[in-house]
This record gives structure tokens, C-alpha cells and sequence, in this order.
């Protein structure tokens, strides 16, 4: 990170509103300003930049965009293949908790395209469609012909899509959620009246929380520049999420600053609206083996009538503490679930069917 960055931190014009201390408008003016002076003095990028530079990257040809991915390959060349798939607003980094618990099997953690750490996108027509395609074929190039995929938020809507396009590939599935996309097209009549009551709850969410969807599907080129050029309004924008999306402790000051530089430094803010602009066309329900994790600090965690509704809900496990980011708030229990989708088809870790 610059000293030109530095010096933008200390020169922030503080902005002031009616509502600076309610978290219920947004991030609270103290904790910004806690965030920026750390951010523009004390705060060591070098230091975290040289831990993700350490991990063992790769880039995969995937037809028409290139695919950087965090690969690592078991000792045991019959281990299971894993695939985890982040979402917005974060990167790999969601999993940096859980990669040293997976050394056991053969695991590929794509950036995905338009997200910090891959590389540069100039292109329209990103849809997380697409995203599936190319991650389709960089596990073909990478010489995996079966996996289990595991994700959320954005990475749970590209690891739906790829189980409906290649069922013969992805043997289990591992979410934390339904694809949000599902809910504009359910029918209430058709549900169970639990199923039902969840979409009225998520129609209410919406109302109320689901703005930042909108602006960013809608006005990407206007939202990309405030927050791309201002590193107050990036920090406000991520911050706010990443807090009130998980646990009260998930993340120091630190952690948070260095999720919000990986935007920053890459210049990613305004491709990862990519997956927000261009629409998702989900239809039918994946029969693929599924785990579902819920965790209660979760966006809109989903009763277990509403996902049977489109997922083959084999084992639906809800937790006592964690929310969005769940693999990096609480590792060892997303990691005991991701092993029950691997246990689904068999294979080293059916015993923890039994647990």
C-alpha cells in the first residue's frame, strides 16, 4: 500500500449525517474513523500481502479468461477433490482459516473472476454462467474429472449452476445457502407454509437490507468510481457488510482492513459487481447430494422445506455461532460439514456420516 493511500486515509473529509451512531444506517461514523486512522497509520499491508504471495498459486487456462487459483494437491494422489468457491464481498481469503485443516485431499480455491487477486477483467458478460464455465474447465485442465464444491453467496450460486451443468462431475455439493436468485422466482402457493413464510421474511430483507444489491446491479459504472477512488468509501462499504453479516468477534480491526486492501490494491471493486449486473438464470432443482450448512449470523439462513424445494438436502446442519463468512468465522465446523458432502458418495471420509 502507497504513501499516496496513507495520505488519502489522513485527509478523508469526515461526512456527517443525522443517523452517525445507529448501525442500522450504516457503518457507525466512530468505527469508520477507528478503521481509517488504523488503516492510514500502523496498519503493515506488507506483512499480509507476503502471507497470500505465499500460498500456492496457480493460473489454469480456462478457455477465454485465465483462471488464478490457490492449488494444493494431497499426498495421497486417490484423495478427494475440493472446490471452494467464495463470494462478495471477499475473496479466498474467506478461506484461509480452513486450508490448513484440507491437507488431506486435493484442493482448488479459484479467485473468481472480477475479484481481487485474478486477473485483470475488461470484459462484459461475466455472469456467474460464465464464471461456472471456466471453472468447469480449469478443473478439466488441472485433470479433475470429479469434485465436491463448497461455497456461498456468489460461490454457492456458480457451484449450483455447476452441478446442474455437469452432474457427472460434481459428485456433492457443500452451501451455507440457496441461491438468492431462487426467491424471485418461487412460488409461495407451491411451498411448504414455513418455505412460504421464508419468502416473505426475504421479501421484507430486501426492503430493508438489500439496497447495496440494487445500486450495484444497477449503476455499477457510478458505485465503481465513489468506491474505487475514495479508500473512506471502500472501507465504509465493505466494513459495514463484513460486520454485520457474521459474529460480533469474527474480525479484528487487522483482518477487516486487510480484506477491504485486497480490493483496494487490485483495483476490484467495480468488476466484482460483475455477478450483480449481469442476470442469473436458475430453473429446476439440483439433484446433486447436498450438504447444507446453516449458521444463525447468516444474511437469511433458509428453513430446511424452503431448500429441499430446490436442492437434494441430504444432511441439513445448524450451527450455534457463525454467519456469512462462515469458513473463515468458524473453520473446524465448516470443515466437519464439507467432509459430510465428501462422505455423501463415499470414499475416505464416510465415517463421518456417523458422527
Amino acid at each position: 500500500m502507497t504513501e499516496e493511500t496513507r495520505e488519502r486515509l489522513r485527509r478523508t473529509r469526515r461526512v456527517t449525517t443525522p443517523w452517525a451512531d445507529d448501525p442500522a444506517r450504516g457503518i457507525r461514523r466512530a468505527r469508520l474513523d477507528e478503521l481509517l486512522e488504523r488503516w492510514a497509520d500502523g496498519y503493515d499491508w506488507a506483512v499480509h500481502e507476503r502471507r497470500i504471495a505465499a500460498l500456492p498459486w496457480e493460473t489454469v487456462p480456462a478457455g477465454e479468461i485465465d483462471l488464478r487459483v490457490i492449488h494444493r494437491r494431497a499426498a495421497d494422489p486417490d484423495a478427494p477433490v475440493v472446490v471452494l468457491l467464495h463470494g462478495w464481498p471477499d475473496s479466498v481469503l474467506r478461506f484461509e482459516r480452513v486450508l490448513p485443516l484440507l491437507t488431506d485431499v486435493h484442493l482448488v480455491v479459484p479467485a473468481l473472476p472480477g475479484f481481487p487477486f485474478a486477473p485483470p477483467l475488461d470484459t462484459p458478460g461475466v455472469s456467474v454462467e460464465r464464471i461456472a464455465t471456466v471453472i468447469a474447465a480449469a478443473l478439466d485442465e488441472l485433470g479433475y474429472e470429479r469434485y465436491t464444491v463448497s461455497g456461498g453467496d456468489v460461490g454457492g450460486t456458480v457451484a449450483e449452476i455447476l452441478a446442474t451443468r455437469h452432474p457427472d462431475r460434481v459428485a456433492s455439493l457443500h452451501l451455507t445457502n440457496v441461491a438468492p436468485q431462487r426467491a424471485l422466482t418461487a412460488d409461495a402457493a407451491t411451498l411448504a407454509p414455513d418455505a412460504a413464510a421464508y419468502l416473505a421474511r426475504t421479501a421484507q430483507w430486501f426492503r430493508t437490507d438489500g439496497a447495496y444489491i440494487a445500486a450495484q446491479s444497477t449503476r455499477p459504472n457510478t458505485l465503481a468510481v465513489a468506491l474505487g477512488d475514495s479508500p473512506a468509501g471502500l472501507a465504509a462499504w465493505i466494513a459495514e457488510k463484513l460486520e454485520s453479516w457474521s459474529d460480533d468477534s469474527a474480525f479484528g480491526t487487522d483482518d477487516l482492513l486487510t480484506w477491504i486492501t485486497a480490493y483496494w490494491v487490485t483495483g476490484t471493486i467495480g468488476t466484482s459487481f460483475t455477478t450483480y449486473t449481469e442476470p442469473a438464470a436458475l430453473s429446476g432443482r439440483v439433484e446433486t447430494p447436498t450438504v447444507l450448512s446453516i449458521f444463525p449470523r447468516d444474511i437469511k439462513p433458509e428453513p430446511r422445506s424452503y431448500a429441499e424445494a430446490f436442492l437434494n438436502v441430504c444432511e441439513y446442519v445448524e450451527h450455534p455461532a457463525g454467519g456469512h463468512f462462515a469458513a473463515w468465522e468458524q473453520p473446524a465446523a465448516y470443515v466437519e460439514d464439507l467432509r459430510r458432502a465428501v462422505a455423501l458418495v463415499g470414499g475416505p471420509f464416510a465415517a463421518v456420516a456417523d458422527i
